[in-house]
């Protein structure tokens, strides 16, 4: 067999860094995990390429190829996934796909051959089986709260990926979380009791990427990587530490988290310890009603912007998102957002409009409603809503420019790089790897935002204060200066676009 595993192209989004990428001469973020992994679950006789579009270009040449395309998408490479299925339909090859995209929409692709959905460590073996036998079924699906054992899992074949052209490389621990938020689909595609990989598949996923040639950043792309916080500190994270203390820290990671990770002072110095750099948390509101009517348990009755604090100086980054758009939003609550995240420091903050995803509890609740108006593009950055707003829609969207141009205006973000680098303790005594494109992209910076841009004064600003006052900071001033200028460019582009709620909202709420 000849099989061409094929990830679509993603359109632009606010953690697309393409902007960013530019400084470090790199073509995407982050490789696609899912497919590699299922490469490692194919017949190790078959023949595997692998197109990441985000990447390279996918010619005819390499579709002619191939016996079978796999393909794997999530909800916002749905332009993606219509543009390769008509070129394949084009070629008369036959498609298999899965991923996250598929396994809640699987009926809105009837002319994909083969639908293998879920995980694929349960239905791929079945469609391989069927396949061998020559009586392959359109689709396959797990059975009610049927999950894999990750011990299953095989090792990413990361020896189909050109790793140069990608920012950081991706592993995963875990799966599932144990917070069931209402606009949350984790719960759907992973359950809801975290499934973990041992120690020993941790180590052996680090050294088989460590020996494919990678040194530096690691996503642990986990959707909650403390779900299951006593395997984390008692095997986990040890596990890593001697790892990587054997090879001088080859890599570093960031990850995703819930906000009670800021509880556990021990579990915050040993991510510290080995290497853990920025944490991204759903922080989503500081209103509490809002918390109240989406589910948000674990951010209820507590001090948000004490915890954000706490776990940057301990010496983590802190990625925050943020939703507008719940029913029980005040009027005021775009001024709340904007005063939180300047307050906390929080230098990437993703601000998104509440998207209603297929499957979840909130789409079951707002079909009932009758406020759906369409199936969401999985872009929450994109100004568009897929429901009925109870907040007019003029107002919403107006209110919803209103804090993002504001955060990342010049102004307001070089500020708040300074108060998260003043809150922040950089951990004492690592090893700082310097790399080729960390030159590049310093120069490039120089050059771009401190002579060329015009907000140049608040660049040279922003660098002055940290050599002057906290030197070990400087290379992450340099670098949020990048990533600023990613940011601003993607919100003004967005904002002077005129979009509009996906489908017929009610005239009265536009």
């Amino acid at each position: 067999m000849k099989i061409l595993l094929v990830y679509p192209r993603f359109p632009e989004t606010f953690w697309s860094f393409k902007h960013a990428l530019r400084f470090i001469n790199k073509k995407a973020a982050h490789p696609p995990l899912g497919l590699l992994t299922v490469a490692g679950l194919l017949p190790t006789d078959w023949e595997l390429r692998l197109v990441d579009e985000n990447v390279t270009p996918l010619e005819d040449a390499d579709l002619r190829w191939a016996d079978y395309v796999f393909i794997s998408a999530m909800a916002v490479q749905k332009e993606g996934v219509r543009e390769l299925i008509t070129r394949c339909r084009g070629l008369e090859k036959k498609m298999v796909a899965g991923g996250p995209l598929f396994s809640v929409s699987w009926e809105e692709y009837p002319e994909i051959d083969h639908l293998v959905l879920g995980e694929a460590e349960l239905t791929l073996p079945r469609f391989l089986a069927d396949l061998a036998a020559g009586c392959p079924q359109h689709r396959y699906s797990p059975g009610p709260d049927e999950w894999p054992d990750l011990s299953t899992t095989p090792l990413p074949r990361w020896d189909l990926l050109a790793i140069q052209k990608y920012n950081a490389m991706s592993l995963q621990y875990s799966r599932g979380c144990p917070f069931d938020c209402e606009f949350c689909d984790i719960t759907l595609l992973y359950g809801q009791k975290p499934r973990t990989k041992s120690k020993e598949q941790i180590i052996a996923e680090l050294d088989h990427l460590y020996r494919h040639g990678w040194r530096g950043g690691v996503f642990m792309v986990d959707d909650n990587f403390i779900g299951n916080k006593k395997a984390l500190k008692e095997e986990i994270l040890p596990a890593m530490e001697d790892w990587l203390a054997q090879r001088g820290y080859p890599f570093t990671f960031n990850t995703q988290a819930s906000i009670n990770l800021a509880d556990d002072d021990e579990l915050l110095a040993d991510l510290v310890r080995v290497g853990f750099e920025s944490v991204f948390i759903g922080i989503e509101t500081p209103h509490e009603g809002s918390l109240t009517e989406c589910g948000k348990l674990q951010n209820k009755n507590r001090d948000l912007l004490a915890a954000v604090k706490k776990i940057q100086r301990h010496g983590l980054q802190v990625q925050g998102g943020f939703i507008l758009g719940f029913d029980h939003d005040p009027p005021t609550i775009f001024e709340r957002q904007i005063d939180f995240i300047q307050q906390s420091g929080i230098v990437t903050a993703m601000v998104g409009l509440l998207n209603v995803l297929k499957g979840t509890k909130l789409y079951q609740r707002m079909e009932r409603e009758g406020r759906i108006l369409a199936e969401s593009s999985g872009d929450n950055t994109g100004q568009q809503i897929n429901y009925q707003p109870k907040m007019p829609w003029e107002k919403l969207l107006a209110g919803y420019k209103r804090v993002t141009t504001t955060l990342y205006t010049p102004k307001y973000f070089y500020r708040r790089v300074i108060a998260f680098l003043q809150e922040y303790n950089p951990p004492a005594g690592r090893k700082i790897h310097a790399r080729l494109e960390h030159g590049i992209a310093f120069v490039k910076a120089l050059f771009w935002l401190g002579i060329w841009d015009k907000d140049r004064l608040y660049f040279w600003r922003l660098l002055g204060w940290s050599l002057l006052k906290k030197p070990r900071t400087f290379p992450l001033a340099v670098a949020y200066t990048i990533y600023g200028f990613h940011f601003r460019k993607f919100f003004l582009e967005q904002a002077e676009s005129a979009p509009a709620p996906l489908g017929s909202p009610d005239p009265s709420t536009v």
